[in-house]
C-alpha cells in the first residue's frame, strides 16, 4: 500500500497544493511569504489524503 500511496501522493499533493495557493492568491495574499505557506500546507494536508485514498484503492480492489 505504500507504493500506491505514494503514487498517488505526488498527483494529490500537486492538486492539493494548487488549490491552497489558488485560495491564498484570491483571498489577497500574494505575497511570495504566504504563497510559499500554502504550498508547504498543501504538502502536508495530501499526506493523509493519498493515504486515504490508497487505503479505498486496495479495499476495493
Amino acid at each position: 500500500m505504500l507504493r500506491i500511496a505514494s503514487i498517488i501522493y505526488t498527483m494529490a499533493s500537486a492538486t492539493v497544493m494548487g488549490i491552497f495557493i489558488i485560495i491564498a492568491l484570491v483571498a489577497g495574499f500574494d505575497t511570495m511569504e504566504y504563497v510559499v505557506m500554502a504550498v508547504a500546507a498543501g504538502a502536508v494536508v495530501a499526506m493523509p489524503v493519498s493515504y486515504f485514498i490508497a487505503k479505498a484503492i486496495t479495499a476495493s480492489g
